[in-house]
């Protein structure tokens, strides 16, 4: 699908929550229906992120209220989203650094 079957399509989907009696025109080469659309398309988007943070919140509040510690949690989610070989990296750089501090 095209960039403007694409517009077109989500303009239709949008909530126009904004007062619709601002007229919305090209300026200056610029496609306003089109940026319009961009923004609400961001905007929608925007929302739903802050809904999921609300819920991973959720998430967390509920693995401690039944006992597990959430930086852990947080931690191991961090070093399962890196690749293999660069979590091998920080973990031995990690292990040489303590080693130099005294800590190994």
């Amino acid at each position: 699908m095209d960039n403007t079957a694409a517009a077109t399509s989500f303009s239709n989907d949008t909530d126009t929550s904004q007062d619709d009696s601002t007229q919305v025109k090209d300026v200056e080469g610029i496609g306003g229906q089109r940026l319009k659309t961009f923004i609400e398309r961001i905007e929608r988007l925007e929302e739903e992120k802050s809904a999921l943070a609300e819920d991973i919140k959720e998430i967390y509040a509920e693995a401690k209220s039944t006992g597990f510690d959430t930086k852990t949690i947080r931690k191991i989610i961090a070093l399962r989203k890196m690749d293999t070989e660069k979590r091998r990296e920080a973990e031995d750089l990690l292990d040489i650094y303590m080693s130099a501090i005294g800590m190994a």
